[in-house]
């Protein structure tokens, strides 16, 4: 099983940018999709992005479309999370996921 380690959350300021990374170990790291999650004060958990396990095919969820970009080191067994344009409706706890595993929780607020 894969243990995951987040970091790189914090407050920011709207329009501002965020690194989210999440370190892999225990496991063959390259051979799984990651993806990322969040979850608002009072709202269900959104799956915000995914990467395969080479890093040739993503996907995002259509609120961060053109702002988020996923990527992953498979040398460095670490998946990233870019946030750009930050928005106060980004505000909340993000997790990195692969199969059968989460991460801890990092806190993004978005906030003037």
């Amino acid at each position: 099983q894969v243990q995951l380690v987040e970091s790189g959350g914090g407050l920011v300021q709207p329009a501002g940018s965020l690194r989210l990374s999440c370190a892999a170990s225990g496991a063959t790291f390259s051979i799984y999709a990651m993806r990322w999650y969040r979850q608002a004060p009072g709202k269900e958990p959104e799956l915000v992005a995914a990467i395969s396990s080479g890093g040739g095919s993503t996907n995002y969820a259509d609120s961060v479309k053109g702002r988020f970009t996923i990527s992953r080191n498979n040398t460095k067994n670490t998946v990233y999370l870019q946030m750009n344009s930050l928005k106060p409706e980004d505000t909340g706890v993000y997790y990195c996921n692969t199969d059968g595993s989460w991460g801890q929780e990092t806190q993004v607020t978005v906030s003037s």
